[in-house]
């Protein structure tokens, strides 16, 4: 006998359900471009790199993107994700990347499709995936969309709101399903039509969870190909809407107190808890020392945390203890500037690599060692830390990773766990270590070793 509820259920049901089918009969996806990519990486060993499309080069469009496709392959890297790449709102714009026209279209200002396609080619050519930046929060007042009724969320006389420090866009109403289908659909359009690997969500904080778990279950549809799912967002909730990995804003924080605070290294232990509470093997917390934003509002990684050599040893940290490790373009080279806001003044001036040739070296060495070390990418961690420095072990399978790294612009003096003390060997260059109970660190010195 079917009583109320069951009725509430089945009605509730069926309202999610016509919409999602009749949706998906009045709109067609694109035909699959090229072979969709093998070389995806598990999501426990990626080095993700940020690209500014109109910061990474002089031209400011893909075909500069791909021109470094080498250089790129060279650091390390095996996940690129590409800020956003439609076409930029024009009314009450502030010329703003995350200002979408329309989220089934590359922006002019990029170049055509096909130079996407061929920059996604390259990437997979050189087994690296591609991922793309979308703005689900908001769109430009002059997207397509904004005649559309319920689309928007509007206030007591019947205009459009806009988020609190954002003018130049509209922010969306999620309550509406055939939004969020639309959404999911452009989402899953450029899957097939540029043969995508994956997304990183911005300001993920914006729409409801729900809507997140929705497009997570959606893109998983797709079982032809493997995709990365990065949620802008704080919070490890995210976690459990299906994303691999939330981003680090709070480990960014931490990291500017320990540097310019005083504040206390172990202040990173409690972070990993936290952040690692309920994850599930393989999410992560993207990790970063500089991104598009707070490069432009904060400062450069040599700016916050103690030029060249500081901010190796806490690039050691974010890349080596528990996270995923993202590099934002020009880092690996010293990039001694801001890129800011719209990205479209100062671009990231390659000849400095031959200048800073050892920044470059420093960051080749670390990656490359992430890359070959599955115990640091997935072996169990432990910390010894101080206030002063950064001491953690990984032990994987029989072997084991130590790393050291003098957070402080100062000689430090730690004192091992005695477990810990003895013979190693350096996992740069192979040489025999021999560690006292007692080890001096010199400012802004780091230390890997394995046994």
């Amino acid at each position: 006998m079917i009583n109320k509820v069951s009725i509430f259920f089945l009605a509730a049901f069926y309202a999610l359900i016509v919409p999602f089918s009749t949706h998906a009969q009045d709109k067609a996806y694109p035909a699959q471009y090229g072979k969709p990519f093998k070389g995806v990486p598990d999501r426990r060993d990626v080095m993700l790199y940020q690209v500014n499309t109109r910061a990474f080069s002089k031209t400011g469009d893909f075909a500069g993107v791909t021109a470094r496709m080498d250089a790129i392959k060279d650091l390390g890297i095996n996940v690129i994700y590409l800020m956003p790449i439609y076409p930029v709102g024009k009314l009450k714009g502030a010329n703003s990347p995350y200002a979408t026209m329309n989220y089934d279209e590359v922006g002019k200002e990029f170049g055509t499709l096909d130079d996407l396609r061929k920059l996604v080619d390259e990437a997979h050519r050189r087994n690296i995936a591609v991922m793309l930046d979308i703005v689900a929060n908001h769109t430009s007042w002059d997207h397509p969309w904004i005649e559309k009724p319920g689309y928007y969320l509007r206030d007591s006389v019947g205009q459009i709101k806009y988020p609190e420090t954002w003018k130049d866009v509209a922010q969306l109403d999620f309550r509406n399903q055939e939004l969020r289908l639309s959404l999911i659909h452009s989402m899953k359009s450029w899957v097939y039509k540029a043969n995508i690997d994956g997304f990183r969500c911005d300001y993920a904080d914006g729409p409801p969870l729900d809507f997140w778990k929705q497009v997570n279950d959606s893109l998983k549809t797709i079982k032809t190909h493997k995709l990365l799912m990065l949620a802008e967002g704080s919070s490890p909730k995210y976690l459990s809407a299906g994303f691999d990995y939330f981003f680090g804003f709070n480990y960014f924080g931490n990291m500017k107190g320990i540097f310019n605070k005083n504040k206390s290294v172990k202040s990173i232990d409690a972070l990993n808890e936290r952040d690692y509470k309920d994850a599930k093997e393989g999410q992560a917390v993207v990790r970063y020392l500089t991104n598009h934003d707070v490069n432009g509002s904060d400062g450069t990684p040599l700016d916050l945390f103690g030029g060249k050599k500081g901010s190796m040893a806490a690039f050691v940290v974010t890349a080596y203890m528990k996270g995923i490790p993202m590099i934002y373009n020009g880092q690996e080279i010293g990039t001694p500037f801001r890129l800011t806001f719209p990205f479209t003044g100062k671009s990231v001036d390659w000849s400095l690599q031959e200048a800073n040739g050892d920044v470059l070296s420093d960051y080749k060495k670390i990656v490359a060692f992430w890359n070959k070390s599955k115990t640091v990418r997935r072996g169990t961690m432990i910390s010894y830390s101080s206030d002063d420095v950064c001491v953690f072990s990984k032990t994987l399978n029989g072997e084991q990773v130590l790393v050291l790294s003098n957070l402080r612009n100062k000689p430090i003096d730690y004192s091992l766990p005695v477990s810990l003390a003895g013979k190693w060997k350096d996992a740069f260059n192979g040489s025999k270590a021999n560690l006292d109970q007692v080890v001096k660190l010199e400012p802004y010195q780091y230390i890997v070793l394995q046994k």
